[in-house]
């Protein structure tokens, strides 16, 4: 099996919907929530994509669709691609429980519908766990400048190099958490690695399902975005930002701004 096909089965095995009831509540428990807070729900981001009323936003890999109904809830027109169909399902109830709509296309982001590639969104979003899935990030980043309008912006954030490549983490508290650099920062393999929503599930499985990953270093990442036309103004590296920091001193994300020049 591909390793695409392998992550995009995995993403559809009739459990990620279970797993975001677990970790948000029901679609109309979730909604209450976020219509108090949208602007905590996005993030840091949403400083790099000032007023976001009015805009058109491609929210690739877009998942559950809490960043995009949040966006809505804000006034933005967001468009959400995503290859799971459970989480489109949930996505759509939480975007009717909100009152908002939201546009969320079952895709592929490699093999976009041609009549999607129209020059005009302002913002291309991505956040947290999303280049790890693609063994060709060039490819990617040509569909981010085909979505884009001219001045429009890449507005990236996702997992820092050093902790996904380099550092081994142990321990649950500050007092007693270690690492260890136990990686290889230029090793290219894939990594295979339980679905990312396993961690919600209670129930106890014997199949659990596996993704098939690729960590980037921040070299290939900037130079990917770089060779596509898009001018990065921005590198932001993040310390952790939760409220009980374990690995202080230590990146935990990144944020790239681009423009479409």
């Amino acid at each position: 099996m591909q390793p695409f096909q392998q992550n995009q089965d995995s993403w559809n095995t009739g459990r990620a919907y279970q797993a975001w009831v677990n970790r948000f509540g029901s679609p109309s428990e979730a909604a209450k929530k976020l219509k108090e807070e949208p602007i905590k729900r996005i993030g840091k981001v949403i400083e790099y994509m000032g007023d976001v009323n009015g805009k058109k936003i491609a929210n690739l890999l877009g998942s559950n669709g809490n960043k995009a109904i949040a966006l809505a809830l804000l006034g933005a027109n967001v468009t959400v691609v995503d290859f799971s169909s459970e989480n489109k399902k949930y996505a759509m109830e939480l975007a009717d429980e909100s009152g908002v709509q939201i546009q969320y296309i079952l895709s592929d982001v490699l093999k976009l519908p041609i009549d999607l590639l129209t020059n005009d969104f302002d913002i291309v979003y991505m956040e947290h766990g999303i280049l790890h899935y693609f063994q060709e990030l060039r490819q990617l980043f040509r569909v981010v400048q085909a979505l884009l309008r001219k001045g429009g912006l890449l507005v990236l954030q996702d997992f820092h190099p050093v902790t996904t490549k380099l550092i081994t983490s142990k321990g649950t508290t500050a007092n007693i958490r270690k690492h260890k650099v136990t990686g290889d920062y230029f090793d290219t393999t894939l990594e295979e690695k339980e679905v990312a929503f396993s961690k919600f599930l209670t129930e106890v499985s014997n199949d659990v399902q596996k993704v098939l990953l690729r960590n980037w270093t921040l070299g290939e990442i900037i130079t990917s975005i770089a060779s596509e036309g898009l001018y990065i103004s921005t590198l932001e590296e993040l310390p952790n930002q939760s409220s009980v920091v374990f690995d202080k001193g230590i990146p935990k994300t990144f944020i790239i701004i681009a423009e479409k020049i």
